[in-house]
């Protein structure tokens, strides 16, 4: 009987999608896959605890970044990733 590995948990098509890594400067960046929520943080546990609030807090859906990881916020929302006016926008995090 061959042996069949469970297919590794896959954030749904709903679930916010975030990257985390380090941009040029050293400061530790978190986006969402579409560009339209994101911020800078003072250190990964403070980057992490955001994605996390801002998933839902589902682990599976994020995404640590090895090389250069730059905060994009230029792009545009498709209309299907549109969210109410005030969400996406960055927030200020203490």
């Amino acid at each position: 009987m061959k042996h069949v590995e469970p297919p590794s948990p896959e954030p749904s098509p709903q679930i916010p999608l975030f990257m985390i890594g380090k941009d040029s400067r050293g400061h530790w960046v978190v986006q969402d896959k579409h560009g339209i929520c994101g911020g800078l943080f003072v250190n990964r546990a403070e980057a992490l605890r955001f994605a996390m609030f801002e998933n839902g807090n589902r682990p599976q859906a994020v995404i640590m970044v090895p090389g250069v990881l730059e905060l994009d916020m230029s792009r545009k929302p498709s209309p299907q990733h549109r969210q109410p006016s005030n969400a996406g926008q960055l927030r200020q995090v203490a």
